[in-house]
């Protein structure tokens, strides 16, 4: 009895400490080895910012990592970009992405026991509790609570598993062929992933939501539970730190190790970073910092409408009376290339000058020909890498000659005709 007295006593709260130690843990609450003082990171910074021998691609920790352009999502570095990935609470920019598009901000929300109960990174929501969506929102991607998670998706469709439905139709409808999502918050589930580089997509089109943006900007903000207010730090280390950064995302579980996603905006360049699986906060927060300089240091827009356009125009005026339209009623072609979907693209700074285009087509054609006929294509490249490729398209219809063409022709030019026969004229 005195043995079972002294395990009781001790024993069992020490084997619950150890069990807590390895549960799965996410965002705010890190390992307490994990931690680390960002300010001896930041002193760092204007340095990394104002070197412009940035040259050399980064040394990164991190097991996948991708670097894309905003404004035509160009992959500018990346490692395992492609590779599938848990992601923890990087989740949560889908999770928050379906709420707004799902439902009314300003609606309440009382939360659930089920809510109330999620371990993990916590808002703090207790059963009963009040708030409204719009609270919900701002306790989800700033404080990264998975309380929060699961009391929007219980109200926007009333289980988690009915919300995991709309999470992956969204995906599917993004294109996001190889992500999934089993919950809304991110905890680890071997059938909940995405890669690096689809996570940069679905962060480009979240951010295009002003909602959206608004929240995961936000680096301090009160929210109010049961009328109460709640004063919340956004987890993001990066935020208000690093010149530019304007979101988006922290994420930590045991599965996925430490994740971050960064939307950063300096002049005329827009990119978002995303790291995944890095061994520490600290390595996160400096592999992020450091892809995002080498990116801002090496890439600058090259205009490659205006490149196309130039040449494609002196191809035309060496080419367009070469063409043989048999049968047509006429042999005036209105050309023109299909529409370039990005016209300024980011051009490592050693390449920009290094462009080749390349233009193919087929000279003898038969009428009728129809309007929007490719006849060719044109193709830019660089180091073997086709950056763009498109049809050569005739804008204009030909129409093909009829037995009236032909003896309106002969009567219009008989006296020519008959001369030559006779006379040879």
């Amino acid at each position: 009895m005195k043995i079972s007295s002294i395990c009781y006593k001790f024993i069992l709260p020490f084997f619950l400490v150890v069990c807590m130690t390895n549960c799965v843990f996410a965002d705010d609450i890190l390992p307490l080895e994990d931690d680390f003082d960002i300010s001896g990171i930041l002193s760092d910074i204007e340095s990394i910012e104002t070197n412009s021998n940035i040259t050399q691609e980064p040394t990164i920790n991190s097991r996948a990592y991708v670097v894309i352009d905003r404004k035509s999502n160009t992959i500018l570095i990346g490692k395992n970009e492609n590779q599938k990935k848990k992601m923890a609470s990087t989740t949560k920019i889908m999770t928050a992405l379906v709420v707004i598009e799902h439902t009314n901000l300003s609606d309440t929300v009382e939360i659930s026991k089920k809510a109330a109960s999620t371990g993990g990174s916590r808002l703090g929501l207790k059963t009963g509790d009040k708030i409204s969506v719009s609270d919900l929102l701002y306790g989800l991607m700033m404080r990264s609570g998975n309380d929060a998670a699961v009391a929007l998706a219980e109200y926007v469709s009333g289980s988690i598993s009915n919300f995991a439905e709309l999470m992956n139709h969204k995906a599917l409808e993004l294109g996001l062929t190889n992500t999934h999502f089993v919950t809304p918050h991110g905890l680890d589930e071997d059938e909940h992933y995405t890669t690096a580089y689809e996570l940069a997509i679905l962060s480009n089109y979240a951010l295009n939501n002003k909602i959206f943006a608004k929240i995961v900007g936000t680096k301090d903000y009160t929210i109010q539970i049961n009328g109460y207010p709640k004063a919340l730090t956004n987890t993001n280390e990066l935020l208000g730190a690093l010149n530019g950064v304007y979101g988006v995302k922290t994420g930590f579980t045991n599965g996925a190790n430490r994740c971050l996603v960064t939307a950063c905006k300096r002049g005329d360049m827009d990119i978002i970073c995303v790291v995944l699986g890095a061994d520490t906060k600290k390595y996160r927060t400096t592999d992020s910092i450091k892809l995002i300089e080498y990116a801002l240091h090496n890439f600058t827009y090259v205009n490659i409408e205006q490149m196309i356009s130039n040449d494609f125009e002196t191809w035309k005026k060496n080419n367009l009376n070469s063409f043989v339209i048999y049968k047509g009623k006429s042999n005036n072609l209105d050309l023109n290339y299909e529409t370039i979907p990005y016209p300024m693209i980011p051009i490592r700074n050693d390449l920009v000058n290094k462009f080749n285009i390349f233009i193919t087509h087929t000279r003898d054609l038969d009428a009728p020909i129809y309007k929007n006929t490719s006849i060719g294509k044109i193709t830019l490249e660089l180091e073997d890498k086709i950056i763009y490729s498109g049809n050569i398209i005739i804008y204009n219809e030909i129409q093909k000659k009829t037995i009236l063409d032909y003896l309106s022709y002969f009567v219009k030019n008989f006296a020519n005709i008959f001369n030559h026969c006779i006379y040879g004229l």
